[in-house]
């Protein structure tokens, strides 16, 4: 009976085995919306499009905390990061060499927080109807705010790849 799997397996020393793995980016963002269900993005002054207020994950950083930390940074707020929304894998594009995974998490509705846009990094924000986001958002952002959305309803977690929900697991 064979079980698939080589008949000799060689010992990897750790550091060459982790060096074989595949290495991507972690990027962390969060959706907020206001009493009308609007939602919050932002415009970037590095970038031509706007943006889930969020942003990387920096190095021995876990996700959650990098949302909280994008949002104090970005806009003075400090909502409560909630719920894992949406987990979306994304493909290397353009200048970035790796696939990225993004995380978006739920920041609930934004009540009467003060929001103060950190000019080095951003132009202006906005709160904008569901509908209205894939006009602002790049084509694979915009399915986030529907599967966010949804998930928050829900109350699950959806997974995206490249935007899209898989067509069975």
């Amino acid at each position: 009976m064979t079980s698939g799997y080589p008949q000799a397996m060689t010992w990897v020393e750790p550091a060459q085995w982790y060096a074989n793995l595949a290495a991507f980016y972690a990027a962390a963002s969060v959706l907020l919306t206001d009493d009308d269900g609007r939602v919050l993005l932002v415009k970037p002054n590095y970038r031509d499009h706007w943006l889930i207020p969020g942003g990387y994950v920096d190095q021995h950083e876990n996700p959650h905390d990098a949302a909280a930390r994008e949002l104090r940074e970005e806009l003075a707020i400090s909502p409560a990061i909630g719920a894992l929304l949406v987990i979306d894998w994304a493909p290397p594009a353009g200048k970035r060499p790796r696939p990225i995974i993004n995380f978006v998490f739920d920041g609930g509705q934004l009540g009467s927080q003060q929001i103060r846009v950190n000019t080095e990094e951003l132009e202006v924000f906005g709160f904008h109807h569901p509908e209205q986001c894939k006009d602002f958002l790049p084509p694979s952002i915009a399915p986030r705010i529907d599967a966010a959305l949804e998930a928050r309803a829900k109350g699950t977690t959806i997974y995206l790849a490249a935007g899209a929900t898989p067509a069975s697991f």
